[in-house]
């Protein structure tokens, strides 16, 4: 590893970047790591406290376990040798160094504060952290087994923050944590569910009904399927009155052309009188005779 300038002071801050791709800064300055080591780095970032058997048989699944090992502690040792080593070994343990600061531990620490309420500095922080994946185009298991557990925490954590802002009628507020839920998995339910609730929260009947039929479209042309008897029930109230009086509207009311009411079309003039058609005229006549 080298940095790209003079090596950085031993006071300066080191920070370990994962989401969005793999870096690794002293300061202010890039530490240049060849691939092989970042994938050491970056698990051992993931899984602190792991032991060599478990990093080498992540790193090198398909080898023996010896031939493993052996690879993992020529890493290490090769990671070792420079000053920039953000790695602590002890044992049969290894970890990041207590100075290293990793944006996964941020996400983590943001969610938790999201959850246990009552700081007002995580609302502002839940919008910007995590926005971007864990290692894209990384595509190891261990990767892909955590890239989908922070989107999941990270989704929730919108979702959360979205529903405290509703609860407090901070509306504003609330629809940006859901949005920025919903442009992260458009297929979502949970996020448009929420801005439903927001809009109608608001009294903006014609946003909510609109955010249904959207995303209705959208599960039906992308899944063929329909929203959840949950989702549809937060604007049956509001729908109800245009589906009743659809249904009351009979055939006569739609194709009369002079527009008249339903009782104009269908009740009889004034002083008529029913009488059968044949009555003027004898008896009807027999079937079969014209």
């Amino acid at each position: 590893m080298t940095g790209h300038a003079s090596t950085p002071t031993n006071g300066a801050p080191v920070r370990l970047h994962l989401l969005g791709g793999f870096r690794l800064l002293h300061g202010d300055t890039p530490v240049v790591v060849p691939r092989g080591l970042q994938r050491v780095i970056a698990l051992i970032g993931l899984r602190p406290g792991a032991t060599r058997s478990n990093l080498a048989g992540l790193l090198w699944p398909e080898v023996p376990e010896e031939r493993a090992l052996s690879s993992l502690r020529t890493a290490l040792w090769r990671l070792r040798q420079d000053p920039c080593c953000p790695l602590l070994v002890s044992g049969d343990t290894v970890r990041l160094d207590p100075a290293v600061r990793l944006d996964v531990d941020d996400l983590v620490a943001t969610a938790a504060r999201v959850r246990d309420g009552g700081d007002p500095r995580a609302a502002a922080d839940a919008l910007a952290a995590g926005s971007r994946d864990l290692l894209p185009g990384w595509y190891d298991d261990w990767v892909l087994l955590d890239r989908e557990r922070l989107r999941q925490l990270r989704l929730h954590m919108l979702e959360q923050l979205a529903v405290d802002h509703l609860d407090a009628g901070r509306h504003g507020e609330a629809l940006q944590a859901a949005l920025e839920a919903m442009a992260a998995e458009p297929l979502r339910e949970t996020p448009h569910r929420l801005v439903v609730r927001i809009h109608l929260a608001e009294g903006n009947a014609f946003e909510a009904v609109h955010a249904f039929y959207v995303y209705r479209d959208l599960l039906m042309r992308e899944l063929r399927l329909e929203p959840s008897p949950a989702m549809c029930a937060l604007v049956d109230e509001t729908l109800a009155p245009i589906r009743q009086a659809t249904r009351r509207t009979p055939a006569a009311r739609r194709h009369d052309p002079a527009g008249r009411r339903d009782d104009e079309v269908t009740a009889p003039p004034p002083g008529w009188t029913h009488r059968e058609p044949w009555t003027d005229r004898g008896a009807p006549p027999a079937r079969g005779v014209r």
